[in-house]
């Protein structure tokens, strides 16, 4: 099964506009790619709460943003034999983050985990 999309802020705003104006939910789902259920649960969050933003999850805030998450990924495909104590201090000089080695570590396993699951022609991190 892929993974899901998530709907950026204008596109569920543009979602909850088109289906105010009358344009069926599998309408609504096809000219934003994503599965009627998608549009559907949209709608009905809307109707309970009013709001379309999504709501606050538990759990720990990620360390890395998804530039940095990159720039880790993308020294580990360049230097194969690098460590993730050697990508610790380039992610830091570079961006100014300090994380810890596991970090490190597992951004680089969550690539491999993805390149496992997909084909190489698909994915053109692998």
């Amino acid at each position: 099964m892929p993974p899901r999309r998530k709907l950026s802020d204008l596109d569920r705003g543009r979602a909850i506009g088109w289906l105010q104006d009358g344009v069926a939910a599998r309408q609504v789902a096809q000219r934003l790619a994503v599965a009627p259920s998608v549009i559907i649960r949209l709608k009905q969050r809307f109707h309970a709460t009013g709001r379309v933003q999504e709501r606050q999850r538990s759990g720990r805030p990620r360390v890395t943003t998804q530039r940095e998450d990159r720039f880790i990924q993308r020294q580990a495909m360049q230097q194969r034999m690098a460590t993730a104590n050697n990508i610790r201090p380039l992610l830091q000089a570079t961006t100014n983050t300090v994380v810890s080695g596991q970090t490190i570590r597992n951004r680089i396993t969550q690539l491999w985990l993805a390149c496992k699951a997909s084909s190489p022609r698909n994915n053109p991190d692998c």
